[in-house]
Formats: structure tokens, C-alpha cells, sequence
């Protein structure tokens, strides 16, 4: 049986903490499948915030160990979904 996890990814404060999740996204750059970036722009300014979106496969302690990290980051909040029943 397949398992797909979504991850979003919600950071308050994207200037302070962009380089900080992108290194994660390095270091756990073999789990992500796709990668869905949003944020508001407008003509005077880009928002403070983001939201990515992740679709990770793999091992589950992996993905697990992503999520952790993440989540230590200050401003940052991660929400999760897994599809423990997927047809490939």
C-alpha cells in the first residue's frame, strides 16, 4: 500500500525564515515530489507570509524528521495530511 503526505508549510515570516526552510528542503530534497509555493504579491510590496506545499513520499520516519524541523522554527506552522490509501 502507498502513502502520500501533503505538508503545508505556513511561514508568518518569510524574509526571516526562508533560508532556514529552504536548507531543510535540501537536506529532505529526495522526499519531495512536488512543490507549490503561494504567497500575495502586490505593486508595492510582497506579503510578509508564504504557504508551500509539499507532496512527500518515502519512509515515514524521514518525513516525520522533516516535519520536525520545520516546526522548530519560530513563525513557521505545518499542517499535515496523509493518504494511507492511494492507487499508483
Amino acid at each position: 500500500m502507498s502513502k502520500r503526505t501533503i505538508l503545508g508549510v505556513l511561514q508568518t515570516n518569510r524574509v526571516k525564515t526562508a533560508p532556514d526552510i529552504q536548507e531543510v528542503f535540501t537536506e529532505f530534497g529526495c522526499l519531495i515530489k512536488t512543490r507549490i509555493g503561494l504567497h500575495e504579491v502586490h505593486n508595492s510590496a510582497c506579503s510578509p507570509s508564504g504557504l508551500i506545499l509539499l507532496e512527500l513520499i518515502g519512509d515515514e520516519s524521514q518525513i516525520n524528521a522533516m516535519e520536525e524541523k520545520l516546526l522548530s522554527f519560530e513563525g513557521v506552522i505545518v499542517k499535515k495530511m496523509t493518504f494511507s490509501e492511494f492507487i499508483d
